[in-house]
């Protein structure tokens, strides 16, 4: 039908329309692979169709130099997490704070509480150990002392997530394992550092917290073999609740050591850890430690004793980030559907849910980005088997938080190339060349975020591998990074 257009000025503006598009669709077809990385992929044992691959202008302003099955949706693992953090700075912003809030009922006469201590939780994701020592301390300069009712633990500004540690990847002591909690202390692990004392031929054991009612063996037989799994070699038992213990040995051979684990019940860590560091730091309780709500007379929070603040989100999203922390992203994810909460507000009738969250990401998704290739989010972490991204779509994400003013933040939260976090044993040939986020499961490897290439441009890469194989990928995503970084 466009044989003789080009005989009027709107078949001269069809013809060179009609030419844009083809030079701006070319591009987005399938592409043969770079030659290394087509190369490595052979190696590994993984055929073309497993990957996605997407290498772009950050800018957005020219076709792709790369594009390989890019509209597929797959399973991203971690660096899901891109969309959780970003969707999060562009919320929230970079210097939002989480609170922790104190209060006190009752009178204090002498040194001591006649009444109950509240601690009310809102997702903090790094309540770690000396933060919740400094809640404490900050307790005692009060002048409390002694404690003659109860301390309450109010976690119900999220949902109880029922998950079992075990359930994912039969890993129920990793500490990444463990589930989002209002009141999240310490990532609901036991850190413990393992010290030889040669005199004694024993290696000292230190544990952080201290967990009321957990016995904890303070030290172990020292051993002279070579400092391989050590781990193995203390033969621990994890398994009881009310006792930590070894039946091994530890090789003196390997120094110093810190081993965190998460702990074996829970549901219970809260109250154990923070009777047992109370009680450390020379408190008394005549009560004991236990779940419950802050009183609302009127459903309206009274004013606090102190809050404790949290680092600010762009300091969290690092370590989220950097070092693919699932549990503080899961904290993150559950905190874009939290009422606020504070003095003289409303106590919210609803709290932080994984379904209320997923639907404020997808308002959220459409207003930013558009298209209707929304992710499918599950708990934002991507430590899940349902959730699903293209490369596509996680790359116009990339390009969008490049023009935001958020990019500082999110890009300085990234993996650098051969430096730090997840990529610092990358074996590029161009270290700190890019920031990138990883992602690993069973099946899964995954790269994105920018390339700054030799040109001086910066490029948007994403490559996710989906294969029973996939492990094997990893020289592969290597050398792509070096394809990308080389484009003069």
């Amino acid at each position: 039908m466009f044989c003789c257009t080009d005989a009027t000025p709107n078949g001269r503006r069809w013809l060179g329309i009609i030419a844009l598009l083809a030079t701006v669709m070319k591009p987005a077809l399938a592409q043969p692979l770079p030659a290394e990385f087509d190369a490595a992929l052979q190696r590994a044992k993984l055929p073309r169709d497993a990957v996605t691959v997407l290498v772009v202008d950050a800018a957005g302003k020219v076709p792709p130099r790369l594009s390989h099955r890019a509209h597929v949706p797959v399973n991203p693992a971690s660096v899901m997490k891109l969309v959780t953090t970003y969707a999060a700075l562009d919320t929230l912003g970079p210097a939002f704070m989480w609170n922790t809030s104190v209060f006190v009922e009752g009178a204090v006469r002498d040194g001591t509480l006649y009444g109950n201590l509240y601690i009310l939780g809102q997702g903090d994701p790094k309540l770690v150990v000396e933060r919740l020592w400094l809640l404490l301390r900050r307790v005692q300069g009060l002048g409390v002392r002694s404690i003659a009712g109860d301390i309450v633990l109010d976690r119900s500004a999220f949902e109880v997530v029922q998950q079992d540690p075990a359930d994912f990847d039969g890993e129920p002591l990793r500490p990444y394992n463990a589930a989002p909690d209002a009141l999240l202390f310490n990532f609901k692990s036991v850190v413990m550092t393992f010290v030889p004392d040669l005199t004694a031929n024993t290696a000292q054991i230190g544990f952080e917290p201290p967990l009321a009612g957990v016995q904890m063996q303070s030290s172990v037989a020292l051993s002279n073999g070579a400092c391989n799994d050590y781990r193995a070699t203390l033969k621990a038992d994890f398994g009881d609740a009310t006792r930590i213990g070894f039946a091994g040995s530890y090789p003196a051979a390997c120094g110093e050591k810190t081993w965190s684990v998460a702990y074996a019940d829970p549901k219970t860590y809260g109250v154990r850890a923070v009777e047992g560091l109370w009680r450390e730091m020379g408190g008394k309780l005549a009560g004991t430690v236990r779940e419950g709500r802050v009183p609302a007379p009127g459903g309206v929070l009274p004013k606090p004793a102190f809050e404790l603040a949290s680092p600010t989100l762009a300091e969290v999203i690092r370590d989220i980030n950097k070092y693919s922390n699932n549990v503080m992203a899961q904290q993150l994810f559950l905190t874009l559907s939290l009422p606020l909460r504070g003095e003289g507000q409303a106590t919210p009738q609803g709290v932080a849910t994984q379904q209320a969250s997923r639907e404020f990401l997808q308002r959220w998704w459409q207003s930013r980005m558009g298209g209707d290739d929304a992710p499918i989010l599950d708990n934002g972490s991507g430590l899940s088997r349902k959730e699903r991204i293209s490369a596509a779509a996680l790359a116009r994400l990339l390009q969008t938080a490049y023009r935001s003013p958020q990019m500082p933040e999110l890009m300085a939260s990234l993996p650098i190339t051969g430096v730090d976090g997840t990529l610092r044993r990358a074996r590029v040939k161009a270290a700190g060349s890019a920031h990138l986020k990883t992602g690993s499961l069973r099946d899964v490897t995954a790269l994105a975020g920018y390339v700054h290439a030799l040109s001086g441009k910066r490029y948007v890469l994403v490559a996710i591998v989906n294969h029973p194989n996939a492990n094997a990928a990893r020289p592969a995503m290597d050398a792509l990074i070096d394809w990308a970084t080389k484009d003069n």
